[in-house]
């Protein structure tokens, strides 16, 4: 099978795609026919080393979307349900360094990490919510805001994180503002927020921020003494200061956390954006598109 990966360290130049055995599931595993995975900025700092990995082949991609091809002979049953060859499904395959990752035409997942595919979007459409929505998702579970008596302030709102973490604060009650370029105004109130600024002020005062954009530290002038910081970038957090709580999500996958994602989905409570679609073969062109910046959506490549 034909799958992206690198073998040396750079800018998109780096990115190769190769042919490579077909996986086989172990145990509790599912192997998922890849019909679309979105390139995230996760996979341009793998690319670049910054996750480490040197002298090894390491593939790239977290996020899929495809039908089950294999299942382990002891069966696969995971948190959201238990799978068979056939079923249509959306997965994160965590990892930054890994042999393979999700950008190739097959690849073994947990069971665990698996959840029925959305009804209401194709599968290009599909892949750009695991990784996105599952770090907004369990960003806000860390930040714990309260419905109704709680501020916060999302930077980087337009954004895909970013953007899934303002809806689903603000279905569950938040009084979110976010912030986001000029011109990305309507967008992002279109998400719930009852506030848009591009430029936030320190006098506001937010119970807690999610940095999605990361800022890092010029972002706790605008937290109340004893607030709450979260960034999207683990173990990058800024120091705390006046007693503001700050920390780091580091994504887990979920299968049933990705599986309510989905309902919302389906729903119309969540929304997906999609760029641009690139076939596997063109994956250091849709890299530098990448590298270009001012990307709206997400960009999928397409086995």
């Amino acid at each position: 099978m034909r799958a992206v990966v690198v073998n040396s360290f750079g800018g998109p130049e780096a990115v190769e795609v190769v042919e490579t055995e077909v996986p086989r599931p172990g145990a509790r595993q599912v192997r998922i026919k890849v019909a679309a995975a979105s390139l995230n900025p996760v996979d341009a700092g793998v690319r670049a080393g910054v996750f480490g990995g040197a002298g090894e082949r390491i593939g790239l991609g977290w996020d899929v979307a495809g039908t089950v091809d294999a299942v382990d002979a002891a069966g696969a049953a995971g948190a959201a349900g238990a799978w068979s060859v056939g079923d249509e499904v959306v997965a994160l395959h965590y990892g930054a360094v890994k042999p393979l990752g999700t950008h190739a035409e097959y690849v073994v997942v947990d069971a665990d990490a698996v959840a029925p595919a959305p009804a209401t979007v194709d599968a290009v459409h599909a892949a750009t919510l695991p990784l996105n929505a599952l770090t907004a998702a369990q960003a806000l579970d860390r930040l714990e805001p309260a419905p109704g008596r709680s501020s916060l302030l999302v930077t980087g709102a337009a954004g895909a994180v970013g953007g899934y973490a303002v809806r689903l604060a603000a279905q569950r009650g938040i009084a979110v503002t976010g912030l986001a370029r000029e011109g990305d105004e309507e967008f992002v109130r279109s998400l719930g927020a009852r506030h848009v600024t591009s430029d936030a002020v320190a006098d506001r005062a937010f119970d807690a921020v999610l940095d999605a954009a990361v800022l890092g530290e010029p972002a706790l002038a605008w937290i109340r003494d004893g607030g709450r910081y979260i960034g999207v970038i683990p173990h990058a957090e800024p120091a705390s200061v006046r007693g503001v709580e700050t920390g780091a999500v580091e994504v887990s996958a979920d299968g049933a956390r990705l599986a309510e994602l989905v309902r919302l989905l389906d729903e119309g409570v969540l929304t997906t954006r999609v760029a641009e679609t690139y076939a596997l073969e063109d994956a250091a062109k849709a890299h530098a598109r990448l590298d270009e910046g001012g990307v709206r959506g997400r960009l999928v490549l397409v086995p």
